[in-house]
């Protein structure tokens, strides 16, 4: 079992990445001497640490340290290059694929897995559907899939509520075919025709740089590092020698809303990508078992004027397994952290209670007790 080392900087990465495209090269030679029915992805998934090496800065030139304890997520695997490598430098791997525009069918990936012992976990998904994840992440890899997909903005905010960090590539475009409006500086895409890049017609949108800002923006992420590579004087989204390729290092506005924790009763939707109001009575649980003796709670929320002129004051409570922790009374609106530590439980469970809350009204019909903006149990 390999012991995973986060301070890896991406430079060292690169280097393993070198050695282990030899050794794939010669895995897939041994499969393809048994079978002839695999045609393996043509282009070199691994190639992108190279790139990686280029757009990260600071403290993020440390990828392996994003992720933390949470799986890390290959989305549009391929011939899964890039999840067989991030296992063999220790990491839990999680790779996702559609068999149906996958290059070999996913039959590549599994005969790779099955060939190094490989225990990265496999799925067949449709993510140009209403798809959901398994699970969250702290790091996504998202690489040349975005411009394969009819839904790119689904597909961008579902994995914002599940991976903290991405690693996002796709293809993007300065000026319109035959170099004519310039495109560049507007939020916009180009919509391909069915044979009009590559004679592929699972290619769609074609983003310029601004429209990509613009949709990882509004889909809940933060771009902290930018790249764009090939043709970046007047790239087209149809021709060769016009491709423009973006790499970004996102981060996810959402997914650290309650990393710790899965959200169980008494929550409203999100909004505004960041905080949720709640009922009276609301819930959490800890997703993993605890790690130490002890364990703090942090309840980041705030109370509007408009509840503390109704209320008066606010009351909350909160039990762990049906153990009540100490309350806070508070009489002003504003920001507040509700800061509580407790002995670890094998399973934790919270409730909380707040004594007032709006009342159900034409305006808004839900019950609304408080806004919460994070929530933290470490």
């Amino acid at each position: 079992m390999v012991v995973l080392n986060r301070r890896l900087e991406i430079g060292q990465i690169v280097k393993q990445a070198h050695r282990f495209r030899e050794r794939l090269e010669a895995v897939k030679a041994r499969i393809s001497a048994s079978s002839k029915d695999i045609q393996w992805y043509p282009y070199g998934s691994l190639n992108a640490f190279w790139t990686l090496e280029k757009l990260l800065t600071g403290e993020r030139r440390f990828p392996l340290e994003l992720a933390g304890d949470a799986p890390v997520l290959d989305l549009g695997c391929a011939d899964g290059e890039i999840a067989l490598f991030l296992e063999s430098l220790g990491c839990r791997v999680r790779a996702i694929d559609f068999p149906a525009t996958n290059f070999n069918g996913m039959r590549g990936i599994r005969a790779l897995k099955a060939e190094l012992n490989s225990a990265v976990e496999i799925y067949a998904m449709d993510i140009d559907s209403q798809f959901t994840l398994p699970e969250r992440y702290g790091l996504a890899f998202f690489l040349g899939t975005l411009y394969h997909l009819k839904n790119p903005y689904y597909a961008l905010d579902t994995l914002a509520r599940r991976a903290r960090y991405c690693v996002l590539s796709t293809k993007v475009a300065s000026f319109t075919p035959g170099k004519g409006a310039r495109i560049h500086d507007l939020p916009v895409a180009y919509l391909l025709g069915e044979s009009e890049s590559n004679e592929d017609a699972t290619n769609y949108w074609v983003f310029s740089q601004a429209g990509l800002r613009r949709i990882v923006e509004r889909a809940g992420w933060e771009v902290l590092d930018y790249l764009a590579v090939g043709n970046t004087t007047d790239s087209d989204p149809v021709s060769w020698e016009g491709d423009e390729r973006a790499f970004c290092l996102l981060t996810s506005r959402v997914a650290d809303y309650a990393r710790s924790v899965d959200l169980l009763q008494g929550w409203h939707e999100l909004e505004y990508e960041s905080w949720r109001w709640t009922e009276r009575v609301f819930s959490v649980a800890l997703r993993e078992p605890a790690k130490r003796p002890s364990l703090t709670l942090k309840l980041g929320f705030f109370l509007p004027d408009a509840l503390m002129e109704r209320c008066g004051s606010i009351e909350l409570g909160a039990a762990v397994n049906g153990e009540a922790l100490p309350p806070e009374v508070y009489t002003k609106p504003g920001e507040y952290v509700y800061v509580r530590s407790f002995p670890a439980r094998p399973a934790v469970v919270i409730e909380f209670e707040v004594d007032h809350a709006l009342a159900p009204d034409e305006g808004d019909p839900r019950e609304r007790a408080m806004i919460v903006s994070s929530i933290e149990i470490e």
